[in-house]
């Protein structure tokens, strides 16, 4: 370690007292006063240490609420002065300005408090912090002197240094942690401005509500705050560097809690997001099969190990090596039956305690507890810049169908439609999806049986989609996420056995398309929206 400077003192200001007594009796231990204000000098005095005041400090009491303690040239001259200037020296000496060798400060929560049902106005407004960035950004830029820390993961080892150094800190270590405090205002100001832009003006006491996403506004300045959670092993592939960042809201793939398995990948990721994506469409009981981002079967049924099932038998070959995602939390019966699979990862809501014993024997698969977390938009890289847009959420329910043959589907063929529209959304262009329907009692269930994806003609998706079928494909439905060019693609559809087709629609060539699926005897509904998904 170079350049060890010592700290004598210390100004301690925070919103997470998580681990603060503890850091302050290893800072008291080396000889370090303790300056801090408000609540966090009286937790640190109720754990019997010692504390100054930041009036103290200053010569000048705490005003306004608390919004004025520690915007003053006492605190900031303490912090900014460069102890290698002469002329900085003096000119503290002659204010009677005390040095503050270490900072310490967290922010006030203000993303917790804007997510926070039934905050005002004025009570988010109140919680944007200005004197704690103020602090830690004077005590980054005189790293040369001065230590900042802004997390509480860094508590120990900041402990550790002073302890093994006699109460200095080496310059690598200021520097570390102003790089880290940097990013936290950043962070923080940019979470600010987010959240601003969405609100309009209003009264102190007005009980603010989440605001709907209006198509076509977007921000003259995209802020992205997101957090490093882990560096991965590669990227899509081995001589691809990759690290996983996280945002503000804790919930989805990202956030979601691994119980056991192999460290997960960055395909593993990028696959479990994608099979959770697709089994969260449906209310029933689901599962979803992902190979290569692409479902390689989908299934709704009674439960979990029905749904499982029925989506393996849609493709099993597919399916070796690949995630699942579900909508349940899987049990004991589910689990026997995925353990029979070679899967690389499962995401769920949950896993029963006798579901994780069962998985337990796999020590390589991967378990991710996953909390729902329905993104609102969508952020694509190219080169030079990003492309923003609304997340594709939009359902289509039975009475937004237009019905445009002679022929209307049955209550089974519809319910095969609406399934296989879902699972076509997910599907990469161009795509067509085979599905069908199954009667359980009172209830319908929906199954994929062919997936045509990412071909680039969609006579071509149909022709792959009946290619991949290992189950009949005599009864079936089939979806196209975009309409149908000529009547081609339609006359593959029916050729392959579809009785029943669901596509948006919209081709100059409709009438020719309706012409041939009625010469046919199918029925067929339009949507009046696409699914393409590119990438």
């Amino acid at each position: 370690m170079t350049d060890l400077k010592p700290v004598r003192r210390a100004l301690l200001s925070v919103t997470d007292k998580s681990g603060l007594t503890d850091f302050a009796r290893a800072l008291a231990a080396q000889g370090v006063e303790l300056v801090s204000t408000g609540g966090t000098a009286k937790t640190l005095r109720d754990a019997g240490l010692a504390v100054r005041d930041i009036s103290d400090l200053t010569g000048f009491p705490e005003m306004l609420d608390g919004r004025v303690k520690t915007l003053h040239p006492k605190v900031h001259g303490g912090i900014l002065h460069r102890r290698s200037v002469p002329e900085h020296v003096a000119a503290v000496r002659e204010h009677g300005i005390e040095d503050i060798d270490m900072v310490v400060v967290n922010l006030y929560a203000f993303e917790a408090t804007a997510a926070k049902p039934g905050v005002t106005f004025g009570e988010l407004i109140e919680n944007i912090d200005i004197g704690g960035p103020s602090m830690v950004r004077s005590a980054a830029k005189n790293f040369e002197d001065v230590a900042i820390l802004t997390r509480v993961a860094d508590y120990a080892a900041i402990s550790s240094e002073l302890q093994a150094n006699s109460g200095q800190l080496s310059g690598e270590t200021r520097w570390r942690l102003a790089q880290t405090a940097f990013a936290t205002t950043a962070a923080y100001d940019s979470a600010i401005a987010a959240t601003l832009a969405k609100l309009p003006y209003a009264e102190p006491e007005t009980v603010l509500t989440q605001p709907e996403a209006k198509t076509g506004e977007y921000p003259q300045h995209l802020e992205l705050g997101f957090k490093l959670a882990q560096t991965l092993r590669y990227g899509e592939n081995p001589h691809q560097s990759a690290a996983l960042y996280l945002d503000a809201s804790g919930k989805g793939i990202a956030a979601g809690k691994q119980l056991q398995g192999k460290e997960l990948s960055f395909n593993n990721l990028v696959d479990l997001d994608a099979c959770w994506e697709l089994a969260s469409e449906f209310a029933e009981p689901a599962v979803a099969i992902i190979k290569h981002t692409n479902p390689c079967g989908a299934a709704t049924g009674t439960s979990v190990a029905d749904a499982y099932v029925r989506a393996l038998a849609a493709d099993p070959i597919s399916a070796f090596g690949g995630v699942i995602g579900v909508n349940r939390v899987v049990d004991e019966a589910a689990a026997a039956e995925m353990a029979k699979l070679f899967v690389e990862a499962i995401a769920a809501p949950g896993f029963t305690p006798e579901a994780q014993a069962i998985f337990a024997a796999k020590k390589n698969l991967r378990l991710v507890e996953v909390k729902a977390h329905p993104a609102q938009q969508v952020i694509k890289q190219i080169s030079g810049g990003l492309l923003l847009q609304d997340a594709d959420r939009k359902r289509i329910e039975a009475g937004d169908l237009k019905i445009v043959t002679h022929r209307e589907p049955t209550p089974e063929e519809l319910t095969a439609l609406l399934f296989s529209w879902r699972v076509c959304k997910h599907v990469k262009s161009n795509a067509i999806v085979y599905a069908r329907a199954e009667a359980h009692g009172q209830e319908v269930f929906g199954q994929t049986v062919g997936i045509g994806a990412g071909q680039m003609s969609r006579v071509d998706a149909a022709k792959f989609g009946a290619l991949k079928a290992v189950l009949p494909l005599a009864g079936t439905v089939a979806a196209s996420d975009a309409f149908f060019p000529f009547p081609d693609g339609l006359e593959t559809v029916a050729a392959a056995g579809a009785t029943a087709v669901i596509q948006p629609g919209g081709s100059v060539k409709d009438a020719d398309v309706i012409a041939a699926a009625n010469r046919l005897n199918l029925a067929m509904v339009f949507t009046g929206i696409r699914h393409f998904r590119h990438g």
